[in-house]
């Protein structure tokens, strides 16, 4: 007897053998790239998470800044 293996028997299979192997600490992934992190707050967490400043201020601006802490 003659068993296709077509895009619904990959579908079943990939379904069945997802969370093999994976342990539940596993499950959640931060976002790697940058620009699919959407929300303003969401990428302000990934950047202190990070390390790096966010948002990237020019020089004008870090000059604002400390005069306005200075005053």
């Amino acid at each position: 007897m003659f068993y296709s293996r077509d895009r619904v028997w990959r579908r079943f299979k990939s379904r069945i053998n997802h969370n093999k192997g994976m342990g539940s600490e596993n499950l959640w992934k931060p976002e790697k790239n940058w620009k699919m992190v959407y929300l303003r707050s969401e990428k302000l967490a990934r950047a202190k998470q990070l390390g790096f400043p966010y948002p990237r201020l020019n020089t004008r601006q870090l000059l604002e800044k400390e005069l306005s802490i200075n005053d």
